[in-house]
């Protein structure tokens, strides 16, 4: 893929990335899969080159970049057949909102450990009965004396099992008006009160969901991150990121079945030429890869906004390349597996169990309707539909 619109830097990090994910490929996290396993040895190892925190702060142990940096990191690992989905949520989102928000102590006690990988965060929003809506969430905190205690439950959330801690969206009562309004708490693994359960889920992937419940989970006055009235600000601080390294996750998807199926049509031959020559093969492809191309640009777009501190521009682009991503990494993937033919559903060529995967990208951390809703009413100012 082209890379004209990026630095040198960027392109060193991304030839350096791409190399360390071909060590590991689509096999090595495979057989990851099938033993239930995860994959410690390819995190610790781009934990070490400096890859998984190079979007925090230096002075905590970071590399000092932003999300420019941290979603080519995963794009080049996806495009190897190797991504690590806990950088969306640990360095991502748990990174960002503790470096933009949280107290000095916060800062000292996590993200040395999220830049070098020893230490990984969960993150809890989505609940069983609100799903996209975050405004019913139920998940409530209440003072008790200095503490907080915390009720509620969580759904599909990523990684508990491996997470040090989970940053849990909840919601405090506003004292002057009686509503709730948002809040992030960071709870440890082992704190008393806080279940998890795993889900039974259809997808292929080492990183496990999980369903969690918070039974009057007693946390300290610290537990809180940042200021109990910027809650709402705090929480898209960290949803554009999620959603721009989203974008990367699929693209990276995207490109790993592009090139198996481009490597496929090259060589496979039933006719006198190999099939790669038909149009009817060959265009699919192309088309394929000018939805990723975009994607990209998009996603390139939202990260530059992000890191240059605009906020409300890094939304809109970060939705758009999220919905752009989702889009060509299903249509992607489906036309690998259809070029492949029958050796597109074996377990040799890898290709099936990506369609289960691609719709990830689709489906989470929002669904494409809800983006759909969110640019027509606030890029297009068209009346709310909800």
């Amino acid at each position: 893929m082209s890379t004209v619109l990026e630095t040198e830097e960027h392109q060193a990090l991304r030839a350096a990335v791409a190399a360390l994910g071909k060590r590991y490929g689509r096999d090595y996290m495979t057989s990851v899969v099938r033993d239930g396993a995860h994959p410690r040895e390819l995190w610790n190892e781009a934990a070490k080159l400096g890859y998984l925190g190079v979007n925090l702060p230096e002075e905590y142990g970071g590399g000092g970049s932003g999300m420019a940096e941290l979603s080519i990191v995963l794009e080049e690992l996806g495009a190897a057949g190797s991504p690590l989905l806990m950088m969306v949520v640990s360095p991502a989102i748990c990174g960002t909102v503790i470096a933009r928000f949280g107290t000095e102590t916060q800062k000292r006690q996590w993200l040395p450990g999220l830049a070098d990988g020893s230490l990984t965060m969960a993150f809890g929003i989505t609940e069983p009965d609100a799903g996209s809506n975050s405004h019913r969430i139920t998940t409530t905190a209440r003072k008790d004396g200095e503490d907080w205690l915390l009720t509620g439950r969580k759904v599909f959330v990523s990684g508990v099992d491996i997470a040090d801690a989970t940053l849990i969206v909840g919601r405090t009562e506003d004292a002057r008006s009686g509503r709730l309004k948002p809040c992030l708490f960071i709870v440890p693994r082992d704190a008393p009160g806080f279940r998890r359960s795993q889900i039974d889920m259809e997808l292929h992937a080492p990183e496990k969901q999980f369903e969690l419940v918070l039974d009057d989970v007693r946390l300290p006055a610290d537990a809180l991150v940042g200021d109990e009235d910027a809650g709402l600000l705090q929480l898209f601080a960290g949803l554009n990121p999620e959603r721009i390294m989203t974008a990367a996750f699929g693209i990276g998807m995207g490109r790993y079945a592009l090139a198996r199926a481009v490597e496929y049509a090259k060589t496979r031959q039933v006719w006198k030429e190999p099939i790669g020559s038909h149009q009817a093969i060959a265009h699919p492809l192309a088309q394929a890869h000018i939805e990723l191309e975009l994607a990209r640009l998009m996603m390139q777009k939202a990260a530059r906004l992000y890191d240059d501190g605009d906020d409300t521009g890094a939304g809109e682009a970060a939705n758009m390349a999220k919905y752009a991503a989702g889009e060509a990494c299903v249509k992607a993937v489906d036309q690998a597996v259809h070029t492949l033919g029958g050796n597109g559903l074996t377990r040799e060529y890898g290709l099936a169990s990506l369609i289960t995967a691609a719709r990830v990208a689709r489906i989470a951390p929002v669904s494409r309707e809800m983006i759909l809703n969110y640019v027509s009413h606030q890029s297009l100012g068209l009346p709310k539909s909800y």
